[in-house]
């Protein structure tokens, strides 16, 4: 139902800023654009889901794979007695929590083309079990906040971005992101529990997060202690060979178990290709809705008037360049990439800028892009609270990032 008003209000303020263009300047040449973004918006959101396919198929197959081998299974087990705290809805032992943990492995690895397969692999198993097919339970709503908070170890696409763009030190912003999206999603996991009514204080919850903590701040104290470009070439390396291991781990448990691998590997790709195929309107739906917003001017208007007003304060303003990748990111994954490339060139890779849209980039996820893709791959109409506990996170994502930029780069 929100993601419906989204839609709805992103499209409407579109055309009305358009019309008043019209009527101020006379010109109606921001129709002909709006229009065309309509166009090039359902042409985008129809490659990236046919791209998809490929990707979902395989790793859906490597899923199915581990399935009949006892590796998910596994895995669900282990992590059973934080997941079944933080995810009261679904019975221990639950099939989905193995996804849910090998989707987030791989999005704190920065492995985006396996996090999503094994994501929507994760609300599939837990459409299995919901009483209402068209309305999010409350698991699907934890795990989609934590999946949009993008909680991540490994920035390697920005990176990458930055070192093309001729950055010095392409790595310079790893710390700052880790402590980002950190906080991102913390404000997101506290978020849904206080809506779910969810026991944070409990013993089992309070270790895992506080062990998680500690983790963080071992990664952020070996990456303090070795030069920039080592923890970028190593960190591309061991996301690798860890994904490659994964592949490997389940191949291997299969044949151990006298598992038909290349059977199990058939059944769950065609079902990644159905998946994909699924996720065709929903994705055009939203980038619809956001081409016209972009098209029709609003966004810019949006960013003049907090410049005005951020001036009115007397605070530094310097971080107001960086306000369309922030607002763009919960959006549109490509659209704030796009800025983000844009913004660099514009400044520099280099600048304080520059730095600081690296850092807002990788803060969080794009949590209509996820919502749209994961909740319309099992054909989930009501969203509830998922859109607000994910723009929760979001904003303190951002906040974050801001506020670190002034700290290591200003």
């Amino acid at each position: 139902m929100v993601l419906n008003y989204i839609w709805i209000a992103l499209i409407l303020i579109g055309v009305a800023v358009g019309l008043v263009h019209w009527i101020v300047t006379g010109q109606a040449d921001v129709f002909t654009e709006m229009l065309n973004s309509t166009f090039g918006s359902a042409k985008t959101g129809f490659e990236i889901s046919i791209g998809l396919t490929g990707v979902l198929s395989l790793w859906m197959g490597i899923m199915k794979t581990g399935e009949r081998s006892g590796v998910v299974s596994g895995m669900s087990r282990v992590v059973s007695p934080f997941f079944t705290r933080m995810f009261p809805g679904l019975p221990k032992g639950h099939p989905a929590f193995g996804s849910m943990l090998m989707n987030l492995s791989a999005t704190m690895l920065g492995i985006d083309n396996a996090a999503t397969p094994l994501g929507l692999q994760a609300m599939r198993e837990m459409q299995e079990t919901n009483p209402d097919k068209e309305r999010a339970s409350d698991s699907m709503i934890m795990f989609l906040v934590l999946v949009t908070s993008g909680l991540t170890l490994v920035p390697v696409s920005i990176m990458t971005y930055r070192a093309q763009l001729g950055a010095a030190n392409p790595a310079d912003v790893f710390l700052p992101i880790l402590l980002a999206t950190y906080f991102a999603a913390m404000a997101g996991i506290v978020s849904v529990a206080v809506a779910q009514k969810i026991n944070l204080f409990n013993r089992v919850v309070m270790g895992t997060l506080g062990g998680l903590t500690l983790f963080v701040a071992l990664i952020i104290w070996g990456a303090m202690s070795l030069p920039q470009e080592t923890v970028s070439k190593w960190s591309g390396i061991l996301a690798a060979v860890i994904l490659m291991g994964v592949i490997v781990w389940f191949i291997v448990a299969g044949m151990v178990k006298k598992v038909n691998v290349y059977d199990a590997f058939i059944d769950g790709a065609k079902d990644g290709f159905k998946t994909a195929i699924g996720i065709i309107p929903y994705l055009i739906a939203i980038l619809v809705a956001i081409g016209v917003f972009r098209a029709s001017g609003a966004m810019d208007y949006v960013v003049d008037g907090v410049t005005w007003l951020v001036s009115l304060t007397g605070l530094n303003a310097d971080w107001v360049p960086a306000l369309p990748t922030a607002l763009m990111r919960p959006l549109s994954g490509s659209g704030a990439r796009g800025l983000m490339v844009d913004t660099m060139v514009q400044y520099g890779a280099d600048s304080f800028v520059g730095r600081l849209v690296s850092i807002v980039q990788g803060s969080t996820d794009t949590t209509f892009y996820i919502i749209a893709v994961y909740f319309g791959s099992v054909h989930i109409k009501d969203t509830r609270y998922a859109v607000v506990c994910g723009l929760i996170a979001d904003f303190f994502g951002i906040l974050a990032a801001i506020l670190l930029g002034y700290l290591f780069f200003h």
